[in-house]
């Protein structure tokens, strides 16, 4: 990444601004602070929300001592295995209240549709229903399985997985892109321009497409063999100048995904395409997993994409992030927009706060996908032994993120002490400025 596109992106995440000074507490290099006196302090303003407990019907510290003994056991049928991988909803934090519509679901809980050559699932707004902006479909390719040419009505992000690919996209001006991707690598092809997808040699591919369409359906969009096959012979003969046997030979029915030769190697199908090759609009960013972090301390770190450095993706921007075991992607909410989730690698949880006192933690494992309502407060810790990774995506051309220390940070003492009924020097305990990953 140049220097430049530095520049751009690190207000968005970090929350930099030079005109600002931290307070001496905070000016504490970021690996330095301890997430158990972050908790700690978290916990002395938990203690002072008594006099708010009517909206809960108890105090906090009433929901918690009620918490003992026999009160959350379950000697009924039980799912134990379900129950291991989200033991937050059966055993829920005091401090979660109220029945928040879902914002988890997997992918292993989706139907797979199956085909010779690969499969695809998908988990959209019929799965999630608040997730009315983005959508999500994981698609496998094996080795010379094409993704059929199609369009669609929404605009397409990718990340790969596994595996290597071949893609194509055209342009409404009649020129082509055209490239090669591997793991990490990102793709964006616009609503309508048509577009393949090819598995390359040895294991194929895997990869992860999100969509800025809330019910979009992977089941729903354009195919050219479907389009060939119902338009009239006749009409076939006048528009490409093919014969009505060479009609009967065209697909009958969608192809989707099918298996077919490996292609050539990228400079000769680059060479074939001639002065149509498009070169100036890139619609594959490579190296997303291994580029500088925006953001990064002990704790873990955090890489931006979006339209700053990926021009051509003016509709989805998307933060990857790391977390080490037991460090969180601190307390925070995106102000421009709703937040849509996918967990690559490892465990975690996150609790959302929303309007009305609402608030509710889940558990979340490789393969899950999250949602947080636009500007719903959340954090998400790693619960696991190894590093937690997951994508951050938005339907917004670009990243924006609001930390709550970092708020809190610049309250003058007077408004901060009358939110908050601590002592100054608690409240001067909070990082200065947003850190994105506090450690453990």
């Amino acid at each position: 990444m140049s220097s430049e596109s530095k520049e751009t992106q690190t207000p968005a995440i970090a929350g930099a601004d030079e005109n600002v000074q931290d307070t001496p507490a905070a000016q504490t290099r970021p690996d330095s602070f301890s997430r158990r006196s972050f908790v700690g302090a978290a916990a002395m303003a938990g203690a002072t929300l008594v006099s708010a407990a009517g909206a809960f019907g108890q105090t906090l510290q009433d929901r918690e001592a009620g918490r003992t003994g026999d009160s959350a056991s379950d000697p009924g049928p039980d799912n134990q295995a379900l129950a291991a991988f989200n033991p937050d909803p059966n055993s829920p934090p005091f401090t979660d209240r109220g029945n928040p519509a879902p914002f988890w679901h997997s992918f292993n809980l989706s139907a797979k549709r199956l085909q010779g050559g690969g499969w695809t699932r998908q988990v959209t707004e019929r799965e999630i229903g608040q997730s009315r902006d983005l959508a999500g479909v994981n698609m496998r390719l094996t080795a010379g399985t094409f993704r059929e040419l199609h369009w669609h009505l929404a605009n397409e992000w990718a990340i790969m997985l596994t595996g290597r690919a071949r893609v194509s996209v055209m342009q409404p001006d009649g020129r082509m892109f055209i490239d090669d991707v591997e793991k990490g690598d990102l793709w964006y092809f616009p609503a309508g321009y048509p577009h393949s997808i090819q598995g390359l040699e040895g294991p194929g591919c895997e990869f992860l497409l999100v969509f800025d369409q809330g019910d979009f359906s992977e089941d729903d969009t354009f195919l050219l063999s479907e389009m060939m096959a119902h338009i009239p012979p006749d009409v076939i003969q006048k528009n490409m100048g093919w014969s009505r046997a060479e009609w009967d030979k065209l697909p009958q029915d969608a192809l989707y995904i099918f298996p077919a030769d490996l292609p050539g190697p990228l400079e000769d199908d680059k060479r074939f395409l001639g002065s149509r090759l498009e070169t100036k609009n890139q619609y594959t960013f490579h190296g997303a997993m291994t580029m500088k972090p925006v953001a990064e301390t002990a704790g873990g770190s955090a890489c931006v994409i979006d339209s700053t450095i990926f021009p051509v993706s003016k509709n989805i921007a998307t933060g990857i992030v790391t977390v080490k075991p037991g460090a969180i992607r601190e307390l925070h909410w995106h102000p421009n927009g709703s937040e849509w989730q996918y967990w690559m690698q490892g465990k975690g949880r996150m609790t959302i706060t929303y309007t009305e006192a609402k608030a509710r933690t889940m558990d979340f494992n490789a393969g899950d996908v999250g949602f947080v309502p636009n500007m719903a407060a959340h954090y998400i810790e790693n619960t696991g032994n190894q590093d937690l990774i997951f994508l951050e995506m938005f339907k917004t051309p670009q990243y924006q993120s609001i930390s709550v220390n970092e708020w809190i940070s610049l309250m003058p003492d007077k408004m901060a002490q009358a939110h908050l009924k601590l002592p100054v020097s608690t409240i001067r305990r909070v990082p200065g400025r947003q850190y994105t990953i506090l450690p453990k």
